[in-house]
């Protein structure tokens, strides 16, 4: 886990951390244009490079050295569903953006940024001259239309941000100038900041109002007429489905809407079979320090995979650039370590930072009755929980590689909770009996436990495909859940339909997954196993999170006192800048976690590792693995080169 300062984390810092401005005098003479888009600049198509940059770019300070443009970033897609992992790769460009090593916020696509005293007002100033990928000037206009045609419009919201929320009411966004704005909360909100960092989280500078407009009736009244054409009911849904921040598959599948990112999209994921491609930005922001605009490499080059076994193949015979995603398993560990050789690749260090290796999650918003009233049981799953023997797991699967744990905080953090930590974590299948005859006694002719109804107590637990190591962990847990007359089984399945199932939807019975965090500040942003406020992460309880991010929403559902009264304690913690009160709310936080016990893990992970090309530099060798610092994006891949 990465060292966090709390002061450098929660200040409104304006130190670069390895960026710099460069005055547009400075760089003007010395940028060199782009081999990849000479003929471009030469036909008159797109104008010189000193034209295209803003007129104080970022200017990033290379890992290792600066290095050459041109080449291909060869990397891999795996699975339908895959797409929510390309914010790791190519699309992490927000407002201010989480630093390398994961010790505070630093700016990105704002220039500069203020917040006073009381962390009720930030002021952000955008760079001159910024353009979106199709040469179109990015302002404050932008942030505005975002502001009115998506975030307060209830026709087009298909999820709201709670983090834009104190006391019950949205900030208010003040356009200032071109480049200026302020957002205005009613009270105070200490981790806008982070939130704003945070993966996925970047809605603002996503929203084009140049190419979005037309779609949008207020902008446009012919709207509905371009909705019919592209085979749609009204313009809602053709807004929605070009505004769809939700659904990684449909945002990243549109190749037509600009962006800010590095790479753009000229064949896009699901228009292949066999690869997607994304092509350097012309007027992207950032150069290095001898004034070369990035990023380095022209193209990411996307394989389209169909499983892990064949991604790590592919990896063994020097095919992948970079990757720790699907493959990097404790069983593929030797596999991986004997081929650095012959596949020409080294392998990194991943300080893991997820809250466990894998958490079981039964869905607690059933919609069968009988289901949903024997999962809140919480003595069921204490039942369950004890039932499985961790050691066994963690010494089949993780090659003896860390303790028994539920989700929890990691020992030595200053707010370790050692019985959520460690309850109902001892392997006892007499006492799980015990407590499962007390719940529910009768059983079939197979030794089946029968529910209230007289079914049969079957459970299964959805599962995306790509994540060996559940399936490797269902494969030991099942036999041991039977054992105690619980049905368990696993349905594994493409992660599309996973996303559109257990992200999404509401008809399962149970999940798995990893991710959360399981340190300080880390744990407060993504808190999922602790309390059910971050939207498709906490699958045990999906509709009470819709409750706390979207409470008018249909499928909301208003959760029993004691989660409700997590979730305004939580929402006290979001809106608070004091950290000693930060500490303290956490702390009694994970102490009622503790008592609700809505999951059950197995342990805690060791660092995990991923594998790099030797021909890759300024490649981080040592980084925190995380969803929240989409790794490896924060170590800035537009300044990553073959050399």
């Amino acid at each position: 886990m990465p060292t966090i300062s709390r002061r450098s984390f929660l200040a409104a810092t304006t130190a670069l951390g390895g960026t710099a401005l460069l005055p547009r005098w400075a760089y003007a003479q010395a940028t060199p244009e782009s081999a990849f888009l000479q003929a471009e600049v030469d036909a008159g198509n797109l104008p010189p490079v000193a034209e295209r940059l803003p007129v104080n770019p970022l200017v990033v300070t290379p890992l290792e050295r600066p290095g050459q443009q041109g080449g291909d970033w060869r990397h891999a897609l795996v699975g339908g569903g895959s797409f929510s992992m390309l914010v790791r790769y190519q699309a992490y460009e927000p407002l201010v953006r989480f630093d390398p090593e994961w010790a505070g916020v630093i700016e990105n696509v704002a220039e500069s940024y203020e917040v006073n005293e009381e962390a009720t007002e930030y002021t952000f100033k955008l760079r001159a001259g910024h353009k979106w990928s199709d040469g179109e000037p990015f302002t404050t206009a932008d942030i505005q239309f975002w502001y009115d045609a998506y975030f307060n419009d209830p026709e087009t919201n298909l999820g709201s941000q709670a983090f834009w929320e104190v006391d019950g009411e949205k900030g208010v966004i003040e356009v200032i100038d071109e480049t200026t704005f302020k957002v205005k909360f009613v009270g105070p909100n200490g981790f806008f900041l982070q939130q704003l960092a945070w993966a996925d989280q970047d809605q603002m500078v996503r929203t084009p109002k140049h190419y979005l407009e037309k779609f949008h009736i207020r902008y446009n009244p012919e709207a509905d007429t371009l909705a019919k054409e592209a085979g749609l009911e009204s313009w809602i849904a053709l807004f929605q489905r070009e505004t769809n921040f939700q659904d990684a598959n449909v945002w990243y599948g549109n190749a037509d809407r600009p962006t800010l990112n590095a790479w753009y999209f000229t064949a896009p994921p699901g228009s292949n079979t066999e690869q997607s491609v994304a092509a350097r930005n012309p007027y992207y922001f950032k150069v290095d320090t001898e004034g070369t605009q990035l990023p380095y490499f022209d193209r990411i080059v996307y394989q389209m995979v169909g499983d892990p076994e064949v991604l790590l193949l592919k990896t063994l015979q020097g095919e992948i650039d970079m990757m720790d995603q699907y493959i990097a398993t404790p069983a593929n560990r030797p596999t991986l370590f004997d081929g650095q050789q012959s596949g020409n690749y080294s392998l990194y260090t991943l300080k893991e930072t997820a809250a466990n290796t894998m958490a079981f999650q039964l869905n607690l918003n059933h919609l069968d009755p009988v289901k949903r009233e024997l999962f809140n049981t919480i003595e069921f799953r204490q039942a369950l929980s004890i039932a499985l023997d961790r050691q066994a797991i963690i010494d089949a699967v993780f090659i003896g590689q860390g303790k028994p744990a539920q989700a929890s905080i990691i020992e030595g953090d200053p707010l370790y909770n050692e019985r959520l930590a460690t309850e109902w974590t001892q392997y006892d299948p007499d006492t799980a009996n015990t407590m499962l005859d007390a719940i529910i006694p009768n059983k079939d002719g197979e030794g089946f436990r029968l529910d209230s109804q007289g079914r049969r107590v079957s459970i299964i637990f959805e599962i995306d495909q790509t994540r060996t190591t559940f399936l490797d962990i269902f494969q030991l847990a099942i036999p041991m859940f039977q054992a105690v007359g619980v049905d368990v089984q696993m349905r594994s399945m493409d992660r599309s339909l996973w996303e559109e199932r257990a992200r999404r939807g509401r008809e399962y019975d149970a999940s798995a997954h990893q991710f959360g965090a399981n340190s300080g500040l880390a744990a407060m942003m993504d808190p999922r196993y602790f309390v059910p406020v971050v939207r498709s992460a906490a699958l045990y309880g999906p509709a009470w999170t819709l409750y706390y991010t979207d409470p008018d929403n249909p499928a909301a559902e208003e959760p029993p006192p004691d989660v409700k009264a997590q979730q305004e304690l939580y929402r006290e913690l979001m809106g608070t800048a004091d950290p000693a009160r930060q500490q303290e709310l956490f702390a009694q936080m994970l102490e009622n976690a503790a008592d609700l016990f809505f999951t059950f893990g197995v342990s805690l992970p060791a660092d995990g590792y991923g594998i790099v090309r030797n021909d890759m530099v300024n490649v981080q060798m040592t980084m925190p693995n995380s969803f929240g610092w989409p790794t490896p994006a924060p170590t800035r891949p537009e300044q990553y080169f073959k050399g």
